[in-house]
Formats: C-alpha cells, sequence, structure tokens
C-alpha cells in the first residue's frame, strides 16, 4: 500500500511539472497562425520558418557561437576553480561563496554591473561580452558538478601517480581529469543550457548582432505569439533530453569502468 501511494505521488508530481508541456508542444506542429486548440492540420511550417526565416536563423546561429564560447570558457574555469578549492586554502568559504554568488544575486543588478563594466573596457555589443556575461552566470554550475565529481575520486590514486614520478600536470591528465569526466561533460552541459535559456543578461549587454534564440523568443512574445516560438521550445526540450540522455550514458559508463577491477 505504501508503494502504491509512494509511486502514484511520484507520478502525479512528475505530471503536474509535465503539463505545461504537454499541452504547448503540440502546437509546434499546427498549420494555424494562432495558438488554439484543436489542431485542425499538422505541418511543419514553424520549423521551416526557424530555417528559413532571417531573423530566427540569425538567432540559431549566434546562439550557438555564444553558448559554444561559454561552455568553453566556463568548463575550463570552473574545472580550475574546483581543483583549487578541493584544496584547503586560506579563505576556502569566502572563495567559494563568491564564485556562487552569481547564482544567486538577482539578473538585473548583475546586468547592470556588467553593462557599465563591458562598456568601460570597450566590449559593449560585441559577441565576447556576451560569452563573458554568459561565462558568469555558468561557471557556478560548473563548479558544483566538478567538485561533486572530484568528491568522489580516491585520493590515494593521486598520491600513488605522484609517487611513481608523475608531475601535477600528468598526474591530472591521466588521473584526475578522467575520473571526473562525468563532471565535466555535465557541467559543460550546464552552461550550454544555461547560455541558451538567458535572457536578462543578454538584453544588457548584447546589441542588434548578438540577437540570441532566447531573446529572439523574448521579443516575438512582446510582438505577437507565434507558434514558431513554440518551435523553437520545441528545439530546446529536444536538445536537452538528447543532451541529457548522453550525459546519462558516458555517467554509466564511467561508473562500470571504475567499477571493473
Amino acid at each position: 500500500m505504501l508503494r502504491t501511494g509512494r509511486f502514484l505521488f511520484g507520478a502525479a508530481t512528475v505530471l503536474f511539472l509535465l503539463a505545461p508541456l504537454i499541452a504547448i508542444l503540440p502546437l509546434a506542429f499546427t498549420s494555424s497562425s494562432m495558438l488554439t486548440y484543436p489542431i485542425t492540420q499538422l505541418s511543419g511550417r514553424w520549423f521551416e520558418e526557424l530555417a528559413t526565416a532571417d531573423a530566427w536563423r540569425r538567432s540559431i546561429v549566434n546562439s550557438l557561437i555564444i553558448g559554444g564560447g561559454t561552455t568553453l570558457l566556463a568548463t575550463v574555469l570552473g574545472t580550475l576553480a574546483a581543483l583549487a578549492l578541493r584544496r584547503r586554502i586560506a579563505f576556502h568559504s569566502a572563495l567559494r561563496t563568491l564564485f556562487l554568488l552569481p547564482m544567486v544575486v538577482p539578473a538585473v543588478v548583475l546586468g547592470i554591473g556588467l553593462q557599465i563594466l563591458l562598456a568601460r573596457l570597450g566590449l559593449a555589443n560585441t559577441y565576447l561580452a556576451v560569452i563573458i556575461a554568459h561565462t558568469v552566470v555558468a561557471v557556478p554550475f560548473v563548479l558544483v558538478s566538478m567538485s561533486a565529481s572530484l568528491d568522489g575520486i580516491d585520493p590515494r590514486l593521486e598520491r600513488a601517480a605522484a609517487s611513481l614520478g608523475a608531475s601535477p600536470a600528468r598526474v591530472f591528465l591521466l588521473v584526475t581529469m578522467p575520473l571526473a569526466m562525468p563532471g565535466i561533460l555535465s557541467g559543460a552541459a550546464l552552461a550550454f543550457a544555461t547560455s541558451l535559456d538567458e535572457v536578462v543578461l543578454t538584453l544588457f549587454v548584447a546589441g542588434p548582432n548578438q540577437l540570441t534564440l532566447a531573446r529572439q523568443m523574448f521579443a516575438s512574445i512582446r510582438e505577437n505569439i507565434s507558434p514558431a516560438i513554440v518551435a523553437a521550445a520545441f528545439l530546446f526540450i529536444v536538445g536537452t533530453v538528447l543532451i541529457g540522455g548522453l550525459l546519462a550514458a558516458v555517467r554509466q559508463k564511467a561508473l562500470r569502468t571504475s567499477a571493473t577491477p
């Protein structure tokens, strides 16, 4: 009886979380120009518009460029920060809090500060400015993911490699990084997803040439609620599911490898 109750509660929770998506995503395939039910005819016209309309196509390309740059920069910085904070250095707790601060600071406050700073550096309305802004909010996710992965590594393995003459760099490349790879990949995926979803910071630091997909969706909602927005959201969700599945497969493979004697 208790197991059945838990199952029903879990199913109800999942349904509650997925209900908005279940309600809206089928409208990505409507032939109508309005977001209304019932769907009279299925069509892929809105996905075609994403691929052919100049504004949507440019925003997708911009999101991939900015997301790729953000992922690379945030993964490197977050990994280095996690490695440094792994050791009990001076002001350890304060530094960790400082790295995690962008997760709790209001995006508007962060956007205003970044806009002023980047403008003084001469980087306003550039791709680099948007990448830096997105990296600021993506690094904490990489740090948390990487720290959890590093906590699961037996330090005796690294000490054994060092005792055999391996330099710190070789210990990291040959021992630490392979074992922490699931955390690195998870952090990279979270950084990419954070960049794709970021709107507020983009509004403050991006120019007209750095229009991202999320910002284009926001602008389209203000002007006209088109099913193209739902089609873009559908691509977001499918991409997220694929990345999540890939990460789960990598993590399972890593766990099997580490469990093999």
